[in-house]
């Protein structure tokens, strides 16, 4: 058990939409992410999925809305809920999700598709 410095984990990368593991716990992991473009439009069937914003800002699209997020903001996404994340500017978010989901969901996979990797 050590304190995780949120802060300097973001800085040790640099991609996007390439998350990196920090934490896990009851069959959870914690994830921090940079966000910058739009990502792949895709739906979890069997898993809701939290964005939390730590520095920046993004758009949630859903088929019928969109939803504005800024730093200090969060969302959950109901499985099943087809969605797509874009940034127009570098965002850093933070993903609490169930172990091994893999990020573009349903979708077809892509160079993106990852279950997220350990932080350096």
């Amino acid at each position: 058990m050590e304190a995780i410095n949120i802060t300097n984990a973001l800085g040790r990368f640099h991609d996007h939409w390439s998350p990196r593991i920090i934490a896990e716990l009851n069959g959870q992991q914690v994830k921090l992410a940079k966000f910058l473009g739009a990502f792949d439009w895709h739906s979890h069937p069997g898993e809701d999925e939290m964005f939390l914003v730590l520095d920046g800002s993004f758009t949630m699209e859903f088929r019928d809305r969109t939803v504005e997020l800024k730093t200090g903001e969060m969302i959950v996404v109901p499985r099943g809920v087809e969605h797509r994340p874009v940034a127009d500017e570098e965002c850093a978010v933070m993903l609490v999700e169930p172990t091994g989901l893999i990020n573009t969901g349903d979708a077809e996979t892509s160079d993106r598709t990852t279950t997220g990797t350990w932080i350096e």
